[in-house]
């Protein structure tokens, strides 16, 4: 289970994000981030029992770098002020439509998964499923089980109609998202949980078949 004192430990480092710190705070950090690891081995043992790509993949494969990436960036802060996993086939790099759960303070641990920031050749497919055949997509996101764990669609839209398709199209609501994927935050004391990795478990297979849906869609290995 997830240890209250690596909340603390992000609490912390939000507000002394620098290096100085964090050098004098490694022993804080190596053991909320051991406890992360382990409770996130918890899940993906979980998830190899849904999704069997899943067999081989090693816990270490997952997890992200708490180091930022500031090359590009104004902030300058140099660590990321949560912990994160992409559960994928071969680890969190795997290329694919993948499970993505983290924990951060404050209340905003999540767990998501859904179409992210996709290739212009993906929201064209996307776009042209929902034009063909909208129930396949509806059934999934509409699915009460699936509502009632995942209330919000998230994800940028257009403000009118994308190019192709006319405004008075049954569907043009669903046509306007750019990006279309589902999270849902937990609060601190959820995560503090013994049984919280089953929580994650049970979302992610709630996800699994909208994620199905667009891996076959966008792969055609899949």
């Amino acid at each position: 289970m997830i240890d209250p004192n690596t909340f603390q430990f992000l609490k912390e480092l939000e507000k002394n994000n620098n290096k100085e710190w964090f050098q004098d705070h490694r022993k804080w950090y190596n053991d909320s981030k051991s406890n992360f690891i382990d409770f996130s081995a918890e899940v993906l043992e979980g998830l190899k029992l849904i999704q069997p790509d899943l067999i081989n993949t090693d816990i270490k494969k997952c997890i992200l770098r708490i180091n930022r990436d500031i090359r590009f960036s104004k902030d300058k802060r140099p660590y990321k002020n949560y912990f994160g996993a992409g559960f994928g086939p071969g680890g969190k790099s795997s290329g694919r439509i993948d499970f993505y759960f983290q924990i951060q303070a404050h209340n905003q641990s999540m767990l998501g998964a859904g179409m992210w920031s996709p290739t212009a050749e993906n929201l064209a497919k996307f776009r042209q499923e929902i034009d063909y055949n909208p129930q396949d997509l509806k059934s999934l996101i509409q699915n009460k089980a699936f509502r009632k764990f995942f209330n919000e669609i998230e994800g940028q839209r257009l403000k009118t109609k994308p190019k192709g398709y006319e405004l008075n199209h049954p569907d043009i609501e669903l046509l306007k998202y750019k990006e279309l994927f589902f999270l849902r935050r937990f609060k601190e004391t959820e995560v503090c949980q013994k049984s919280f990795d089953q929580t994650i478990i049970k979302g992610c297979k709630l996800l699994k078949p909208y994620q199905d849906y667009l891996n076959a869609l966008f792969f055609d290995d899949f």
